[in-house]
């Protein structure tokens, strides 16, 4: 067979080969990765809505059952129990509403003056530990130690038990120069008071701190372009001084003191802050401070060496480079973290009713509902205000964030 009838009879048999082309199969639907999407989210959705439908539906019929409707009419009925200490005024006269708003002004007193005090002391523990002195760094060290394995609740109880109420009765009561007054009773503080409308007073010490704010920010950026301070700051400094004396030579006019006074067997006069709020707050500011003590350490440490180095080459004292150099590149890593204690230090102060402090949950989650039954929405309130304090503060401190960030162009 030759070589072109070879080549003749294979042309023929690929010929005859027929290529039957592959069925197209066109995609399903559920095979698009947005409607999967979609349809994920749709049955998570529905399976939530059912949740919520069968635990309201589950509590009707439980209030049907027991004869009781759910609703907050409740909260313009008299209370017509005490209060131990409110920042604003109250008497059992006064309705649910009110002892509600007294609950949330005693957490959130609490709450900020913890968030303020344990922030100040946890930065200044979280340098400490950075420190290159053995001692000073091996101290911080334990008090971090120590104070975040031991919980909250058991250190709340042991300040006001152990510290607090071994204090000395009213009549033989730790003084300061005759104006405040320690006792196991609480903390007794000089008041003032004025006879025109404390609105001026206000005005006034807000326009000093903003004409401060705003003359420092101006001396900032002539420095910030010539290398120093202006001259007129401290002209204008001198001014604002002089000013604010005599803005409180003219108000003092109308100023008076209230000074705490021993009478029978109690003070009268002035302010006074409970024993449950002094061991609440030195327990949480102690516990929060040492959380967020090993948050400034670890914001700290992500600074390069490199940055200490520079630093130091160029003639930086060891404070220069911290407040200069190192902490206004940390507290971009500082914040995030630091959102989180704050929001603990709000939702701990819960714990304060284990002592007496009237908080919110003592006053308005355990008392009124004994006495109204009204279980769901008292605590519905009160998940409330914890949710929307926790959602405002992180907002706020998330926008902050979000400004001191790098901008990546």
């Amino acid at each position: 067979m030759t070589q072109s009838s070879i080549a003749k009879r294979a042309n023929t048999s690929m010929a005859s080969r027929t290529i039957t082309p592959r069925a197209s199969s066109t995609p399903g639907l559920l095979n698009k990765d947005s409607t999967r999407a979609t349809f994920i989210q749709a049955i998570t959705l529905g399976i939530v809505l059912f949740t919520l439908w069968y635990v309201f539906a589950n509590a009707a019929g439980n209030l049907d059952r027991l004869g009781m409707s759910f609703g907050f009419d409740f909260l313009s009925v008299t209370a017509g129990f005490n209060i131990s200490w409110s920042l604003i005024p109250y008497d059992p006269s006064m309705t649910y509403w009110r002892v509600f708003l007294v609950g949330v002004l005693n957490t959130l007193v609490l709450s900020f003056a913890v968030i303020i005090v344990g922030t100040l002391i946890g930065t200044i523990v979280g340098i400490m530990r950075l420190s290159h002195n053995p001692l000073v760094s091996q101290l911080a060290r334990w008090y971090v130690e120590v104070v975040r394995n031991v919980p909250l609740l058991i250190q709340i109880i042991f300040w006001f038990t152990v510290i607090f109420s071994t204090l000395p009765a009213p009549r033989q009561s730790y003084h300061f120069f005759d104006w405040a007054f320690l006792n196991n009773r609480g903390l007794y503080l000089p008041t003032a008071s004025m006879s025109i409308s404390g609105w001026w007073a206000v005005l006034l010490i807000v326009l000093a701190v903003l004409s401060l704010w705003l003359m420092r920010r101006w001396s900032a950026n002539v420095k910030r372009e010539t290398g120093k301070h202006p001259q007129a700051f401290y002209l204008a400094l001198a001014v604002w001084i002089i000013a604010v004396a005599i803005s409180y030579g003219v108000l003092s006019q109308w100023l008076s003191w209230s000074i705490p006074a021993l009478k029978g067997f109690n003070f009268s006069g002035g302010a006074f802050l409970p024993a449950s709020f002094g061991a609440a707050f030195v327990a949480m500011t102690v516990y929060r401070s040492a959380a967020i003590a090993e948050t400034v350490r670890a914001g700290m440490q992500s600074i390069d060496k490199g940055q200490h180095e520079a630093a130091f080459t160029i003639g930086f004292s060891r404070f220069q480079t911290l407040r200069l150099v190192l902490i206004p590149q940390a507290v971009r890593a500082i914040i995030p973290p630091m959102t989180n204690s704050w929001l603990a230090a709000t939702k701990d102060s819960s714990l304060a009713v284990a002592i007496g402090f009237p908080e919110l949950v003592s006053v308005f989650m355990q008392t009124s509902i004994n006495q109204t039954g009204r279980a769901i929405e008292i605590i519905s309130m009160v998940m409330g205000f914890y949710i929307i304090i926790s959602l405002l503060m992180s907002y706020l401190l998330n926008r902050y964030n979000e400004r001191v960030q790098y901008k990546v162009r």
